[in-house]
């Protein structure tokens, strides 16, 4: 039976797929900047120009140098991490004591100019990505067929997340984190160097949108364009899931996917403003969010 009920199980179960991959992706991105944001309290608003950045990174090392997907995917989020950890240095920490709006506007300026650059050398038609040849193909199952690379997408992302967020709420390395963004002159007293801390978790936030950004590659045109295009999405669902809150980042970007889903097929003329209905349900009744803290 391809219908229950009236309702396409095909359509459907595609839709809850791709869902599910956007939330994916939400998911990631969302984590890297609660992360940046409720560890030491930065706004980085180039982590979509960071995605885009991973996007293309990887295709040019593989249409420059010939380098494969796989190894791109453990290069490119470090060279974009690296790439964090200059913009904490040189641009962020000069500003990082000064209002939240000072760190907002740079990166929001940095974000510019990045996709400028790229739209200048590159434009902005989209370049194509090739899928790896071990995740081609797919997986026919009662009611849909699932293709091996986005079912890659969602268990990497998974894995990622939930390793990001033991690292961060249930290792003694975790604890030095909050510890030395909480209190960092008792941090610095016990010998614990807190800027590089905060470097570090700065280029790690945005090494996860590197990383985003080479496993959509594959899925969807790498453009400068890219990351812009989600960034407002993913900052709703920061909000949604409480600034700060790292398991809520991860929860409520796979939860907002999936819901942007299934309203495009109930009903496709809302599934682009969902996300923010959802957002502005969630601050009326509790302003910090679903899982935040309030202050």
């Amino acid at each position: 039976m391809t219908t229950f009920l009236g309702i396409n199980l095909f359509a459907l179960f595609g839709q809850l797929l791709v869902g599910l991959i956007n939330g994916s992706f939400y998911a990631l991105l969302s984590l890297g900047l609660a992360i940046i944001f409720g560890l030491l309290k930065i706004i980085n608003f180039a982590q979509g120009a960071m995605y885009m950045l991973g996007a293309f990174f990887a295709w040019m090392a593989l249409s420059y140098f010939g380098m494969n997907y796989w190894v791109a995917l453990i290069v490119v989020p470090l060279v974009v991490g690296f790439l964090g950890i200059l913009m904490e240095r040189f641009l962020v920490r000069p500003i990082a004591h000064e209002d939240h709006l000072y760190s907002l506007l740079l990166t929001f300026g940095v974000a510019l100019m990045l996709q400028g650059v790229f739209t200048h050398v590159y434009g902005s038609s989209g370049l194509a990505y090739a899928i790896p040849e071990a995740l081609q193909g797919g997986t026919k199952l009662p009611f849909m067929y699932l293709p091996n690379y986005r079912a890659w997408i969602i268990v990497a992302s998974i894995v990622v997340c939930g390793a990001t967020w033991w690292l961060v709420e249930k290792t003694r390395l975790g604890a030095y984190l909050r510890a030395g963004t909480e209190n960092p002159q008792l941090m610095q007293a016990f010998g614990i160097n807190v800027p590089l801390i905060v470097t570090l978790t700065f280029g790690f936030g945005v090494a996860l949108a590197g990383f985003a950004g080479v496993m959509a590659a594959p899925v969807y045109s790498v453009s400068p364009e890219m990351g812009s295009n989600l960034l407002i999405v993913v900052f709703a669902i920061v909000v949604i899931g409480g600034m700060g809150s790292i398991g809520g980042a991860i929860l409520t970007g796979l939860a907002m996917g999936v819901i942007e889903g299934l309203t495009k097929y109930l009903y496709p003329e809302a599934s682009t403003t969902v996300i923010f209905l959802v957002m502005v349900i969630v601050l009326l009744l509790k302003p910090a969010g679903l899982f935040g803290k309030e202050a």
